[in-house]
């Protein structure tokens, strides 16, 4: 991916992150309609309604579809620091500099013996094959936040472990970039970080955790793995209904409770299997803190109920993180998360009516999606397990051992 050219200079780099999110720009200021639904609207109206709610010290807590962490208070709140703008254009422009924020993260990573500028090209590339729907969620926040806590990683681990506490907090799967991680400064860390904003919050502002109780009882999302069961299904007779709930598309009706607790379970297996990996994993090399944190957030997205187009943000940043590095075994895994993410833009917002209807060409798009988000799952968590546990391998923890690049990290 990298030519002769672009391997000393970032000048070409930095030309076709300009020309690619110019678009994006023009999209969500709406001087040029993307076709489909407009997705700005969630947050001229939905966030916006939030933040005037918030702005009075309180959570939305008769708003149902506000199932975020206490600290996505924040990123409702920002614009609020752009006065001028008004609260929908000062956003665009909040999440167009946390864009421009990971790639100066992802240029100062690739620099050095054992890194390289893939990454960055994933981010540059990858990002506005999403459409406008990157600029108009506050994901692309998150994600740069999750970026700088992953290249924090070995040299920085508690650095690392209070972004990654405050990533969770914004929006939960942040927390999975520790799956990785052996240095328990970093784990201390995180723990100590979550456990004090987590109580300032509580104590500041009423309703800070109500979300857990509206995140319970959402069902199964139009977009999502198993909702290709019902998708098929209404085409045999099934009676069951697609309607706005909680916030999202989803469908209602006959074994709907069953699908969603099914995917609830393939969460729990995916967990089991990465403690199982986190115990006979020995050569934890530098390059594995983000491989396995890729892999972990592939596990949470195919196996959940939710399947939302902004989460192939998180997918493409962590992919990026793990291009940094020349020994990454991620390649083709990013590739594919890159390919699904061309996908998802034809599927949201440009043909999201077919979704609804279920017709065969919504239904393809979906499959395909989906298919390449599990056909990258399978290969990063086969990748992840051949190239860190060692046949018949049953030690518990990893070996003491130096921080370089391409050698394990000390515990």
């Amino acid at each position: 991916m990298e030519t002769k050219g672009t391997g000393r200079s970032p000048a070409w780099l930095l030309t076709a992150w300009g020309i690619t999110r110019a678009p994006l720009l023009l999209f969500v200021f709406r001087v040029y309609a993307f076709p489909g639904p407009d997705v700005t609207s969630d947050v001229s109206v939905i966030y916006r309604g939030w933040y005037e709610v918030l702005r009075q010290g309180t959570f939305p807590l008769d708003d149902v579809t506000w199932q975020y962490p206490p600290a996505a208070a924040l990123a409702i709140l920002s614009p609020g620091a752009l006065p001028f703008l008004s609260y929908a254009h000062a956003f665009f422009v909040l999440a167009c500099l946390a864009d421009a924020v990971v790639l100066a993260l992802l240029l100062r990573a690739g620099r050095g013996s054992g890194r390289s500028r893939r990454g960055a090209w994933v981010w540059v590339a990858g990002v506005p094959l999403l459409g406008p729907t990157v600029y108009a969620r506050y994901d692309v926040m998150v994600t740069a936040v999750a970026v700088a806590a992953l290249l924090a990683g070995v040299r920085r681990p508690r650095v690392m472990g209070a972004l990654t506490a405050l990533g969770a907090l914004l929006k939960v799967w942040p927390a999975l970039l520790l799956v990785g991680a052996v240095r328990r400064r970093a784990w201390m860390s995180a723990a100590v970080t979550a456990a004090g904003v987590a109580t300032l919050f509580a104590v500041s502002m009423p309703g800070a955790f109500a979300f857990l109780t509206f995140q319970r009882e959402r069902g199964t999302e139009v977009e999502s793995l198993g909702a290709l069961v019902f998708h098929v299904a209404r085409h045999f007779g099934w009676d069951g209904q697609v309607l706005l709930n909680y916030g999202s598309i989803e469908f209602l009706g006959p074994y709907v409770d069953r699908v969603s607790t099914a995917a609830l379970a393939l969460t729990g297996a995916s967990f089991g299997w990465l403690l199982l990996w986190r115990l006979r994993a020995r050569r934890l090399t530098a390059h594995v803190l983000a491989d396995a944190a890729l892999t972990a957030v592939l596990l949470f997205t195919v196996t959940s109920r939710v399947v939302s187009p902004q989460y192939l943000v998180w997918l493409i940043g962590l992919a990026a993180v793990c291009l940094s590095h020349r020994a990454s075994r991620m390649g083709v895994p990013a590739l594919l998360v890159v390919l699904a993410s061309f996908v998802t833009v034809l599927e949201f917002p440009l043909g999201f009516s077919h979704v609804v209807l279920s017709d065969w060409y919504g239904i393809t798009l979906l499959a395909l999606r989906n298919g390449l988000l599990i056909a990258a799952t399978v290969t990063a968590a086969r990748r992840l397990w051949r190239s860190t546990v060692p046949p018949g391998a049953a030690a518990p923890y990893p070996p003491q051992a130096t921080r370089t690049e391409g050698t394990p990290v000390p515990s």
